[in-house]
């Protein structure tokens, strides 16, 4: 099944959006001021919704950030609530509709203070209309210093379009930004808001399309996909009632050097829980009682040596899933090998991936699923670099190795060469060993059962997300990845 385009949760970047907004404008016969106040009206109806009473600061920059928090500014004032309006280089006038907002606040009564670090008041509510999807690159100190002053307030903070010193595009925020209890994110999604640091700042994330995400679907280039737990209906559908084994899939699972046997059982397990109709397992010889111990299902291949019974359970298989526990000794380079040989289509994870580093090739029949130190590894860079822009990190190591490019992380991004989604799930229970064993397992079910790998990568992250966001109810520190599997099961029948 296609991947479905839903026009609200299209993510563009910060420029593509000013110019379709634009568009949007034209065709609609709408002026840009009628758009702001419209913004407002979302936003005011957004605060009092969660906040009914209470002091409120205001905080307004020189774009149109701060046109849309006036515009907050003049409503509350004209409700009775007590409010404190704060501007940003109060001594240089605005322009344009943030220009004209401002006067229709003064001209409703509204007073303005200048806004320094020393100088907020005691309040219930901060407004932040700082920076706006306008902003990109370092705030200077003085900037700083104020994102500094309004995290140091106890009062709550709403956000207006996203956090004060997030880059929209990248989620990056390289001198900290303001920690907002609600983000509202106007006309469309940021990356900025879904990916990289975005979680630190952006609190719960609402989005206000303002009524134009249709038209501005026919004007602007979509850089991304957001996609939810709920989409996993999009690309699953219940089996024939005459159904058989081999009709979803043949997986080999290859790995757990000596030590090691947790790694391949997890992503082997995993992947029958996702629905993969036949799996085997090719490990140290070792490990057979523990893998298949309390799951019979599983089926065996005792590997000392690269022979030809590795060799047939290597050709079985539909999917090879490469890397879990590997080790990067003799023994896992041999398999790396054996498994690039075969040309079969391939998840390549963990110390696959880090042999793929030391000797690079391409393809278009594997899906890579690295975190940001084995993606740092492979493109010879550092970790700091990958996470300073996930997207371009993506798309690099897409370019370079070919095939599906699963980069982990909060706000996980996929990329095929022309697609890339965005899978906002998963939470910091996560981060524990095993996880991406876990993830490798499922994404090779769904491969294995007929999805193509775009969509598998898809799929799988968004069941393994769903997955650990249910586990979390009951605490994320101390969640294992084992915890997952019977979620892991409910997610893949939607």
């Amino acid at each position: 099944m296609p991947t479905q385009f839903r026009p609200r949760q299209a993510i563009y970047t910060a420029q593509a959006l000013r110019a379709g907004e634009q568009a949007c404008l034209q065709q609609l016969g709408i002026s840009g001021y009628q758009l702001m106040c419209r913004a407002g009206e979302i936003l005011h109806a957004e605060l009092i919704q969660r906040w009914p009473e209470g002091r409120v600061n205001i905080v307004c920059g020189r774009g149109n950030n701060g046109g849309d928090a006036y515009v907050v500014a003049r409503l509350l004032l004209a409700e009775g609530r007590t409010i404190q309006v704060y501007q940003w280089q109060s001594e240089r006038e605005l322009a344009g509709e943030a220009a004209q907002a401002q006067q229709d606040f003064i001209d409703a009564g509204g007073t303005i203070q200048p806004l320094n670090d020393e100088k907020l008041a005691d309040c219930d509510l901060i407004v932040d209309g700082l920076l706006g999807n306008g902003f990109s690159g370092e705030p200077n100190d003085e900037l700083v210093s104020l994102i500094r002053a309004i995290n140091q307030f106890p009062a709550p903070v709403l956000a207006i379009d996203l956090p004060s010193g997030l880059e929209p595009d990248t989620g990056c925020a390289p001198a900290g930004a303001v920690v907002a209890d609600v983000t509202v994110t106007l006309v469309a999604y940021k990356l900025g808001c879904l990916t990289g640091q975005a979680r630190l700042y952006v609190g719960e994330l609402v989005l206000a399309d303002l009524g134009i995400g249709e038209c501005l679907s026919k004007h602007a280039e979509m850089l991304a996909q957001r996609h939810t737990a709920e989409q996993v209906g999009d690309y699953l559908r219940p089996r024939s009632a005459i159904a058989h084994k081999g009709q979803h899939g043949r997986l080999t699972v290859i790995g757990g050097d000596l030590g090691m046997p947790g790694s391949v059982k997890l992503a082997a397990e995993a992947a029958l829980r996702a629905g993969t109709g036949l799996v085997t397992v090719v490990s140290q010889p070792q490990h057979q009682a523990t893998i298949v111990q309390n799951r019979p299902e599983l089926m065996f291949c005792r590997c000392e040596l690269v022979d030809m019974e590795v060799y047939s359970r290597l050709g079985w298989a539909n999917v090879l899933l490469l890397g879990p526990g590997l080790g990067q000794h003799e023994w896992g380079y041999n398999l790396f090998k054996a498994c690039l040989l075969s040309e079969k289509s391939m998840v390549l994870d963990a110390d696959g991936l880090n042999f793929l580093a030391i000797e690079p090739s391409k393809s278009d029949h594997w899906i890579l699923t690295p975190h940001p130190g084995e993606a740092a590894r492979l493109l010879n860079t550092s970790v700091a670099q990958v996470e300073q822009d996930r997207t371009a990190a993506v798309q690099a190591l897409q370019h370079k190795y070919g095939g599906v490019v699963l980069l982990k992380g909060p706000g996980t991004l996929i990329y095929d060469g022309q697609r890339l989604a965005l899978c906002d799930v998963g939470n910091p229970g996560l981060a524990v060993a095993g996880s991406g064993d876990l993830l490798a397992g499922i994404i090779s079910a769904m491969w294995a059962q007929g999805l193509e790998a775009f969509e598998a990568a898809v799929v799988a992250t968004l069941i393994h997300g769903g997955a650990a966001d249910r586990a979390a109810t009951e605490g994320q520190r101390g969640m294992l990845p084992s915890d997952l599997l019977p979620y892991v099961r409910i997610m893949a029948n939607p």
